[in-house]
């Protein structure tokens, strides 16, 4: 048995679509807050069964019998490691066999502030002497591409990430490295390092924009202070935009970039080129 948490969410849907290719349903066990989300999945025959991180007494049911569980990061940053620990504490009762936990790229080192959080995730996955692998994700090309209507209609992407150089990748692309970790062998005790094949500066992000509309579109670099009133000035909430204008910092200083390729490595494929998915953002935007 196979579980994933936060299965409703973006990423956890794309995963689950991944499992099903390989796996049989019943053998797949969506653990969601609210399994109504899911009710597509269930007559699909997927295990559907409430799991909140907040809510220990939820979690025992919800991983009995489970091999593999996927732990996708809590969406409440701030308020993740709590979370985290009762979804951790929970697969060591319920005896799972391996643990893949989406933590973020070079946690152990990163610049950015998200890093905290991931930092002692790892840490209790560590003591709890559970199998684990540490799905260290890079940025997602969607980050950015979020942007995208707000750029045309300026004329302009703005940012603080100066000349760093980011390797995002996909969402489907982080999805399938899950779904290889939970469907393969030998992966327990790994720290994956996972971004995409090529780097791109947000200046050149402009650029690919440029080229494929045929209108200017710059990049307008500002320190993270301004970038954050920019972006409270948006009507984006405080915590979202310190987290937006810090991860955007932490960028300029290397914390998006990775070259290894570990991430084509595990899924068998290059990653989603920046120029294919702005080509299909720009199609709705």
């Amino acid at each position: 048995m196979i579980a994933v948490t936060g299965a409703s969410g973006q990423l956890g849907r794309l995963v689950m679509e991944g499992l099903l290719a390989r796996v049989p349903a019943e053998n797949i066990v969506a653990a969601v807050r609210n399994p109504a989300k899911v009710a597509d999945l269930a007559a699909r025959g997927v295990v559907v069964r409430a799991a909140d991180y907040a809510k220990p007494e939820t979690l025992d049911a919800a991983f009995a019998g489970v091999d593999r569980l996927l732990l996708i990061s809590s969406s409440e940053v701030g308020g993740r490691v709590p979370q985290h620990r009762n979804v951790i504490e929970a697969a060591r009762r319920a005896g799972v066999g391996l643990v893949a936990y989406t933590s973020i790229l070079h946690a152990d080192t990163t610049p950015l502030g998200l890093g905290a959080e991931h930092r002692e995730t790892e840490a209790l996955l560590r003591a709890s002497g559970l199998p684990h692998v540490l799905l260290r994700n890079g940025w997602y090309t969607e980050n950015y591409l979020a942007s995208l209507p707000a750029a045309l209609q300026h004329g302009a992407f703005v940012g603080s990430a100066g000349q760093g150089r980011i390797a995002s990748a996909t969402r489907e692309d982080y999805a399938a490295a899950a779904v290889a970790v939970l469907t393969g062998e030998g992966h327990a005790g790994k720290v994956y390092e996972l971004a995409g094949d090529t780097a791109y500066t947000l200046a050149e992000l402009a650029a690919e924009v440029s080229r494929q509309t045929g209108r200017q579109i710059g990049y307008a670099d500002m320190p993270q202070a301004e970038f954050r009133n920019v972006l409270v000035g948006a009507g984006l909430p405080e915590p979202i935009a310190d987290l937006l204008a810090d991860s955007d910092a932490g960028a300029a200083r290397g914390g998006l970039f990775d070259d290894g390729r570990q991430l084509s490595a595990l899924i068998g494929r290059p990653t989603t080129p920046l120029s294919a998915l702005m080509e299909t953002a720009l199609k709705t935007a």
